[in-house]
């Protein structure tokens, strides 16, 4: 069965652009079947509620890590079909937004240990106030993979947690999907952060979040691959289109 005629009958396209999926059916049914398949899962299953699915779809889609305009398109407005809200969305967008602190996460305990090495020396800086690195401290929210970054530059990691705090503090989302979205950026095949991904793993598992759902997550992630298809198929066939054999 083509893949439009799986969304007529109540199906989805999941992960796919239709003309892609369309074009990929006419040259390798088979392949195309098996994949479709695989890709889908998690939108068939419905262990995560399709409200959730298209959220976290959303959130690989538009991760800094990743930026896929079309999949971002398409999955905003799927998750806006749901009855997903503008501020669920644009929360998303904000959390995409503040993973590039992993830069840091990575970088400056390298940094610090080079220089020490090194006899390297940072300036001196002026001290300043941190209310916001504070504030994280006192309600236990502070991790301890900041302190390096924090180490050598305390006032900007105090406008980075101003930034940040606000998405996570809004309580848009319950804390457990909060966790399960985090466990996608970090999860996600552009990024594979770790260390991120076993803390929210760890802490989506502590407020209730079952093996399946995360496992769900994870299986979202992988499914963001058919984004090769959906980019290089129809490149494939403009390209054949202008070649007297194919």
């Amino acid at each position: 069965m083509a893949m439009e005629q799986q969304v007529k009958d109540g199906g989805t396209l999941g992960p796919w652009e239709p003309d892609a999926v369309a074009r990929l059916e006419t040259w390798d049914a088979a392949w195309a079947d098996a994949c479709k398949a695989m890709s889908t899962n998690a939108w068939a299953n419905r262990i995560l509620s399709p409200r959730l699915v298209e959220l976290i779809a959303v959130a690989i889609n538009v991760a800094c890590t990743n930026l896929n305009p079309q999949g971002s398109r398409r999955h905003i407005r799927a998750a806006l079909d749901q009855g997903v809200t503008r501020d669920e969305i644009l929360t998303i967008i904000k959390m995409a937004s503040v993973m590039s602190i992993h830069s840091c996460s990575l970088g400056a305990p390298i940094l610090l240990e080079e220089a020490k090495s090194s006899e390297t020396t940072a300036a001196s800086r002026a001290s300043a106030a941190t209310p916001a690195c504070d504030r994280m401290k006192e309600i236990g929210q502070w991790n301890e993979a900041w302190n390096p970054f924090f180490e050598l530059d305390p006032k900007w990691t105090d406008q980075f947690m101003a930034a940040g705090a606000g998405i996570y503090g809004s309580g848009i989302f319950t804390p457990k999907e909060t966790e399960l979205i985090s466990i996608a950026f970090d999860a996600s095949f552009t990024h594979m952060y770790a260390p991120g991904t076993r803390r929210h793993i760890r802490a989506a598992l502590q407020l209730g979040a079952t093996v399946e759902e995360i496992m769900e997550v994870l299986k979202l992630c992988v499914a963001q691959g058919v984004q090769a298809c959906n980019l290089a198929v129809p490149i494939l066939a403009e390209e054949l289109a202008d070649r007297p054999f194919k």
